[in-house]
C-alpha cells in the first residue's frame, strides 16, 4: 500500500484532520516523524494518529529542570540520546556544552532539544511547544531576537523589536522606531536591506511596522 511521511513543520490540525480523512479513504497510511538536525533528523515516529516513539538506537526523555524525568501527562523538555547525536557545533564550544550534555540515565550524552513534550498514557510522545522562542521559517530555526538584535545597529532606527506572527504560516514582523521624523520615511526598506546584508534571507523580516 501507499504510506505518507510528514516530517520538519508542525501541522495545523485541521489540516491534519483533512489528510487523514482523505488518506483512510484511498487507504494510505499516514506517519509523523521527527528529529532535529543535531540528532542527525529522525529518531521517532509513529503512524497517525498515534504519539510518537523512539526509533531503534535512541532514547527519549521528557525531564524538569533538574533532569529528573516527569511523570505521564506532565510537560517538560525532550531530550535525545543514542548514537547518532552530533559532536557539537563547529567552533562554538560554548553552545556545544548547553545543548549537548551528560545523560544521567546510562552514561554517554543527549541532546537538549528545546522542546517541550509530554507522555501519553499509552506511552506515545506528545508535543506541546518550544522551551524558548525559537520559531522555524521555511524549515529554518530562526530566533526573532537575533534578528533584533542586528537591527540595533541600523541607521535612522531608534529601537526595533522582532517577532514571529502566524497567519497560516509563520512569518516574521519587524516593528520599528525611528531616530526622528525625517528618518521615517523609507525606515522599512532602509531596515530590510540592512538586514538582508547580513543575515540570510530566512531571517529578514517579511513585513514592517514604523
Amino acid at each position: 500500500g501507499r504510506s505518507l511521511v510528514l516530517g520538519g513543520e508542525a501541522a495545523a490540525s485541521d489540516w491534519l484532520e483533512q489528510v487523514l480523512a482523505n488518506a483512510d479513504v484511498r487507504g494510505c497510511a499516514v506517519f509523523n516523524h521527527y528529529g532535529p538536525t543535531e540528532t542527525t533528523i529522525g529518531v521517532a515516529t509513529t503512524r497517525l494518529p498515534g504519539g510518537l516513539s523512539p526509533v531503534a538506537n535512541t532514547s527519549l526523555y521528557v525531564l524538569d529542570e533538574y533532569l529528573a524525568p516527569v511523570p505521564p501527562g506532565v510537560i517538560g523538555e525532550l531530550y535525545v540520546a543514542g548514537a547518532q547525536l552530533a559532536r557539537g557545533y563547529l567552533g562554538r564550544p560554548g553552545l556545544t556544552a548547553e545543548r549537548f550534555v551528560a545523560c544521567p540515565f546510562g552514561g554517554g550524552r543527549m541532546y537538549r532539544t528545546g522542546d517541550r513534550a509530554r507522555w501519553s498514557v499509552d506511552g506515545g510522545l506528545v508535543f506541546a511547544g518550544r522551551v524558548d522562542d525559537q520559531v522555524k521559517i521555511r524549515g529554518f530555526r530562526v530566533e526573532p531576537g537575533e534578528v533584533t538584535a542586528v537591527l540595533a545597529g541600523c541607521p535612522g532606527v531608534e529601537r526595533a523589536v522582532v517577532v514571529a506572527r502566524q497567519d497560516g504560516e509563520v512569518r516574521l514582523v519587524g516593528y520599528l522606531v525611528a531616530h526622528d521624523s525625517e528618518s521615517v520615511s523609507g525606515l522599512s526598506s532602509v531596515a530590510r536591506r540592512f538586514v538582508a546584508d547580513r543575515l540570510p534571507d530566512h531571517m529578514v523580516p517579511s513585513a514592517w511596522v514604523v
